[in-house]
């Protein structure tokens, strides 16, 4: 049985790992073709909307633009130190572990060799994870002084869609260090064997699924008869111009 049970580990971890990065790669095609269908895209346009209406009077909106940008530097902060402290965890139980492997509990191939790769698989995630993190903290701290800034001669080249490209990067590294948590659970897991691994690969992409879908959110405003703002859905092209579209681009390259 044991050449059996290293085949589980040769199929079903790459399965599993082909599963999550296939729906990251189908959740960037949309987000770029059809981005109203995905929460992410969504968000960046409210993004811009926000960042236009606080640079049109940085004096009055000045507060609530860097408390915003505050809470958003505490998240990436939090998330980045527990990154690095999971990291230093994962490290001193490489450095620690014996050379025996307790097989019982585990369905699949075991040894000193199997377990240094699960862990060191581990360890990449969660330090991609504080990588991401920092980035993100990088970016909302160049925001947080820009989005101040009153637009003229004396800050000459900014412009709103500059601070807009800054959030975008800063929200981007944000969502990419949360993946890597997400992709840090079926890792985990994988020490129990390549079942539960990819078992839980099958769960998360069904609930990112769901959680990335924005089916509820393509809705526009526009004025009724009684002059009552009132949500109706509307053709993609009427909200999501192409000249958001190129913006959009741009602050993706």
């Amino acid at each position: 049985m044991g050449w059996r049970e290293s085949y589980l580990d040769a199929i079903l971890v790459p399965l599993g790992l082909i599963l999550m990065f296939a729906y990251h790669a189908h959740l960037y095609y949309k987000i770029r073709t059809s981005p109203l269908d995905t929460v992410i895209a969504i968000n960046h346009l409210n993004r811009r909307a926000w960042v236009h209406n606080i640079m049109s009077d940085s004096k009055a909106n000045g507060i609530l633009a860097v408390q915003t940008i505050r809470n958003s530097i505490m998240a990436s902060t939090l998330l980045a130190g527990t990154a690095i402290t999971l990291s230093s965890l994962i490290g001193a139980l490489v450095a620690g572990s014996s050379t025996t492997y307790n097989s019982v509990i585990v369905v699949g191939a075991f040894g000193s060799t199997i377990l240094a790769v699960k862990y060191l698989s581990i360890l990449c995630c969660f330090l991609a994870a504080f990588v991401c993190h920092v980035q993100a903290i990088r970016y909302s701290s160049h925001v947080s002084f820009l989005i101040t800034v009153p637009v003229g001669e004396m800050a000459p080249g900014l412009s709103a869609e500059y601070v807009n490209r800054m959030i975008y990067r800063s929200s981007n590294f944000f969502s990419l260090g949360l993946r890597c948590y997400y992709l840090s659970f079926p890792l985990l897991l994988w020490l129990f064997g390549p079942i539960p691994m990819f078992v839980c690969c099958l769960l998360i992409v069904s609930l990112l699924n769901i959680v990335d879908t924005a089916k509820d959110f393509k809705l526009t405003l526009h004025h009724s008869e009684h002059g009552v703002i009132e949500p109706r859905k509307e053709d993609k092209k009427s909200t999501y111009t192409d000249e958001m579209r190129r913006k959009d681009e741009e602050a993706m390259d």
